[in-house]
């Protein structure tokens, strides 16, 4: 993720979202998902985007690891990870939170951020909860996983 992408990317033209595992497993060698998050990662020529909410989970969880920490930062600084804000729809995370007792705030940024960029596949380590999800009320989620 070392290329700066342009900041001028329309919020729409968002392609793919990104949960907190595979930016924890791009930038942390140790991570169990490091090969792959970085080959997924890796090869795609536009800026990802996620939650200020998956952020917030992404800094706790490499809160310990400064230098892998401060290359995520890098990424929002550059515009190759951009973050975007879904608590305008408070009412829906919480709908979505009520129905699904695993979910986390987080993922329910997610789901939200899905149903507004419905063309934006989810890039996610774990398929587990992504699967069980719905946008639309019924509708699968567009995922790339391990």
């Amino acid at each position: 993720m070392d290329r700066p992408i342009s900041r001028c990317v329309k919020v729409s033209a968002t392609n793919y979202l990104v949960d907190a595992g595979p930016v924890v497993g791009l930038f942390n060698r140790k991570d169990q998902w490091h090969a792959w998050s970085a080959s997924v990662l890796t090869v795609l020529d536009e800026p990802l985007a996620t939650t200020e909410t998956v952020w917030a989970e992404v800094c706790h969880l490499m809160r310990i690891d400064r230098p892998c920490l401060l290359a995520a930062i890098d990424a929002v600084q550059t515009g190759r990870l951009r973050l975007l804000p879904v608590w305008e729809q408070a009412d829906r995370i919480a709908t979505l939170l009520e129905k699904y007792p695993q979910m986390d705030a987080g993922d329910a940024s997610l789901v939200v951020l899905s149903e507004r960029l419905p063309k934006a596949r989810i890039i996610t380590t774990d398929v587990r909860d992504f699967s069980v999800y719905r946008r639309f009320r019924n509708e699968p989620l567009p995922l790339i996983h391990p």
